[in-house]
């Protein structure tokens, strides 16, 4: 039987560590081949351990050894990209058209956080250059979203996701954050519209507190800082929403879900998904507040 992603072409962005690389190593699993991308390419790039060509490797062997004991196929590919960079951008996307001649999944995760990000203080007094996180976050996404579409739109399928969170329609961390992560949601609404008859979905997930790296680091060094709402939940694993994301890379009826933006924990539920320890993640809709836009297709999206 071969595996469910088993010929399918990925590329995850920002995937050093955290979330993408929880993501490149699901999918590796299950057979796709992934493009990992992100800025750090040797140990010390970043003040948090993870570099693509680490991520890369470990997909490989996810590949070659699956829990079930039969390799998948699936590999890791690593691509040093910075998603300010336009340019690097293209020749990413330019690569794999050449070398796969197809593209399956995008899934957007890049996100430049603020060193600042934390500090309890009013937009205007932090510095401009926090506007960051709508280069590597907002116009990074689209950047990389119009490529992928480029590739996938002629072929007549194709999957791209955005990574997401609460703060759609809840303040969380600061202004800056609060419109990126929103203007996210949106882009990956009206895309999934112009998408659709090309036989492509976008969809949107709305991650709650996932125990990366960085977010371990932050709750051991100022979780007297972050929302109580966030450090109340008991969290989930960097490969939770990779589990998810495969489930909707290998769901034949994808297309009946785009437009929409998920709580990913309740997606996991129906799709039977559970985290690495078998734990059903708590879905925050009751305390943060619930996602605006359903299925294209459930709805009169054109406005008529």
């Amino acid at each position: 039987m071969s595996a469910p992603l088993a010929g399918k072409v990925a590329v995850i962005t920002g995937a050093s560590r955290g979330i993408g690389k929880g993501i490149a190593l699901v999918l590796a699993e299950q057979g796709a081949t992934v493009y990992v991308t992100g800025r750090s390419v040797q140990e010390g790039d970043y003040y948090l351990p993870g570099t693509v060509g680490e991520t890369a490797a470990q997909c490989t062997e996810r590949g070659q050894c699956t829990e079930r004991g039969q390799a998948s196929g699936g590999k890791g590919i690593a691509v040093a990209c910075n998603h300010a960079d336009d340019k690097a951008v293209a020749m990413l996307f330019e690569r794999v058209a050449v070398e796969q001649g197809r593209l399956d999944i995008l899934v957007n995760n890049a996100f430049q956080l603020s060193d600042d990000l934390l500090e309890p203080k009013g937009f205007w007094e932090k510095p401009l250059s926090n506007l960051e996180m709508w280069d590597v976050g907002v116009r990074s996404n689209f950047v990389a979203a119009w490529h992928a579409a480029g590739i996938m739109a002629p072929q007549g399928s194709g999957l791209i996701v955005a990574i997401s969170g609460y703060t759609g329609v809840t303040y969380t961390y600061g202004t800056v954050f609060g419109t990126s992560k929103s203007a996210v949601d949106r882009m990956s609404r009206d895309m999934a519209i112009e998408l659709e008859p090309h036989g492509v979905a976008s969809i949107c997930l709305w991650q709650g507190l996932t125990l990366t790296e960085k977010a371990k680091d932050n709750l051991a060094k100022m979780a007297g800082k972050m929302t109580g709402s966030i450090t109340g939940q008991a969290g989930s694993t960097v490969e939770h929403p990779g589990r998810v994301i495969a489930a909707m890379a290998a769901d034949p009826a994808i297309m009946e879900r785009s437009g929409a933006t998920y709580i990913t924990a309740e997606l996991a539920r129906e799709y039977g998904v559970t985290d690495v320890d078998g734990r059903e993640i708590e879905s925050m809709r009751a305390k943060r507040g619930s996602p605006l836009w359903g299925p294209i297709r459930e709805n009169d999206y054109h406005g008529h």
